[in-house]
């Protein structure tokens, strides 16, 4: 399925374009943002191959994964969001936003946006997110959408130079269904 556009009230998913290489530093070159997510802070350099390589896998077919750009009123990128397929209808959800836009509920929109993608389109039954011990934030996040903690998961990435742990959290699609989570 390519491409995909998502509209929400106030930000929307779409997919990646080469002119998203200067907004994604924001999210990727800050290391106030990649502290808490599952890779360092990346170069110009590096964010270019592999803003070019998300570019090409996006056209594959079957498709791995929706990682997908966040984009504001204006569609200027602002965050990534993604659902990476896995077995038995499970999807892996994982996203970041620019430091400048915290707090400001996109980070709320763009994940109801993409669960219910993965629940209504994907027919996915289960997702699946982890996330730092330290990322209160995402944690209430995940919480406030209806996810349930699962567990710890021991250094299970490693970043910044150390082992981190993962908190891990799921939301099943009944639940999703029954909550009536399929709105922004």
């Amino acid at each position: 399925m390519f491409p995909i556009a998502i509209a929400g009230p106030r930000v929307g998913l779409r997919e990646f374009r080469p002119d998203d290489l200067d907004a994604s530093m924001a999210v990727v070159g800050d290391a106030a943002v990649t502290r808490t997510l599952s890779f360092d802070v990346r170069t110009r350099d590096d964010q270019a191959e592999r803003l070019h390589q998300d570019i090409t896998r996006a056209q594959s077919e079957p498709r791995p994964d929706y990682y997908l750009a966040v984009a504001n009123s204006a569609d200027t990128l602002i965050g990534f969001m993604r659902i990476g397929l896995g077995r038995d209808r499970s999807g892996e959800l994982g996203y970041a936003l620019r430091r400048d836009d915290w707090g400001k509920g996109y980070a709320t929109e763009a994940t109801k946006l993409m669960i219910t993608f993965g629940f209504k389109v994907l027919r996915l039954h289960r997702i699946q997110a982890a996330c730092g011990p330290d990322n209160r934030a995402s944690q209430r996040l995940l919480t406030r959408l209806g996810f349930t903690p699962e567990g710890r998961l021991r250094d299970h990435v490693f970043t910044n130079d150390a082992w981190r742990d993962s908190l891990l959290y799921s939301l099943l699609e009944h639940e999703w269904r029954d909550a009536r989570l399929d709105h922004p």
